[in-house]
């Protein structure tokens, strides 16, 4: 596949959520408009079985080199998830054996073949870090640490933070951005890209790249989607959207948003013109229609635009005329009519303990009437609903 030297598409590359390139944007619009093929990767540890719409941001800018006819790998981090990244965490990561690794990763590929190619001539390519930090010798770890220093782990502002409140930092997490950096010398890529989080992990690989080979390695960081607090979407922080989610549930996530998040939301998840979304808000636009194109536009890219409108369809319905799907699931049950036991084997609840949770905090009921007590007795043929979306008629 030839590489291609289209202004347009490298201005799009360079500007559309981008929030900072090293070590400028100059040098790398001058190192794509050479034409020659470049290699670049994205890192993913696979902590939990989900890729989610977080990491969406950095694959859909992965596609837009991919695109161009650069050399794109997605790294599977299978051993620095194992030790955990200590970026933005108060306390140590619980550490996560080779086969929970492993299991979480299974479906990762799939998942992000919803953006990347992994087929055609420019195919992009899968890779495992315990490829060569698995064989790394403690003579080469050491000399792997030689090129930092504490000075610059403790700059860190987790680090700081925890030495304040007298919380421990484990030795394992210093480890952590000397490995992700070594990553870059093991492939010998041109660049990296991540999300603004991963900015002191991603800079210690260009650390090492000019140490080992006097390489001048960019790094590309992203803008990130984050709630009203600050936090980032993402499996740590318990609001994600998953790439596995049903269209459904992709848009009612997305309408919980608040309206702060909705012209991030267009700049990083779809194509649309962000100007155009600014002027309709400032232009006294319902927020909560502009919200809902969002949703739309976001359930289409991963599924097709009929579904997109479908989704849209099938809110409206269940949250603004207040009306029950047509199409809801029914289940047959055996035995105990008891409400603990029916939303288990429904799948409403995975546990009774999530079940009790579930009615305590008024968030199941039968026949629209809230459940108040553990004991109540479903009937056949009753209507179960969990929360907002979930609904089960019971046979």
């Amino acid at each position: 596949m030839a590489v291609s030297k289209d202004k347009k598409k490298i201005e799009h590359l360079l500007e559309r959520g981008v929030e900072n390139v090293y070590p400028s944007k100059g040098f790398l619009e001058s190192l794509l408009k050479k034409g020659k093929q470049i290699s670049l990767y994205l890192g993913i540890d696979p902590t939990g079985p989900d890729l989610h719409i977080g990491h969406s941001i950095q694959l859909r800018k992965l596609r837009e080199f991919q695109d161009l006819g650069h050399k794109v790998i997605l790294l599977i981090g299978d051993f620095t998830a194992m030790i955990g990244d200590p970026t933005d965490k108060s306390a140590a990561r619980v550490r996560q054996t080779r086969d929970e690794v492993l299991s979480n990763a299974a479906k990762y590929k799939e998942q992000a073949s919803k953006i990347l190619n992994f087929d055609g001539d420019n195919p992009v390519e899968v890779k495992y870090n315990s490829e060569w930090l698995g064989k790394m010798s403690f003579a080469d770890v050491v000399e792997l640490s030689s090129h930092f220093t504490v000075q610059q782990m403790l700059e860190r502002d987790m680090f700081d933070n925890r030495m304040k409140e007298g919380k421990p930092i484990y030795m394992h997490e210093f480890m952590y951005p000397l490995m992700q950096g070594h990553d870059s010398v093991a492939m010998d890529i041109d660049g990296e890209l991540g999300g603004n989080d991963q900015m002191f992990n991603m800079l210690a690989g260009r650390t090492l790249m000019k140490a080992t080979s006097g390489k001048e390695k960019f790094v590309i960081t992203n803008k990130l989607i984050e709630d009203p607090t600050g936090k980032k979407m993402g499996k740590s922080e318990g609001n994600m959207i998953t790439l596995s989610d049903s269209s459904d549930e992709m848009f009612g996530k997305i309408m919980s948003w608040t309206d702060g998040m909705i012209v991030g939301g267009f700049e990083l998840l779809t194509d649309s013109d962000v100007s155009e979304i600014e002027d309709a808000l400032k232009g006294g636009m319902n927020p909560r229609e502009v919200k809902a194109r969002l949703a739309s536009e976001v359930v289409a890219f991963y599924f097709d635009e009929d579904e997109g409108a479908a989704a849209s369809d099938r809110f409206d319905q269940l949250f603004q005329k207040k009306e029950v799907p047509d199409d809801v699931a029914e289940v047959s049950i055996k035995g105990s009519m008891n409400i603990i036991d029916v939303l288990v084997e429904t799948e409403l609840a995975k546990s009774k303990s999530e079940a009790r949770r579930l009615i305590d905090g008024k968030g199941v009921k039968v026949n629209e009437v809230a459940v108040e007590n553990y004991d109540h007795e479903v009937l056949k043929g009753a209507l179960l609903q969990k929360g907002k979306r979930h609904f089960v008629r019971v046979k």
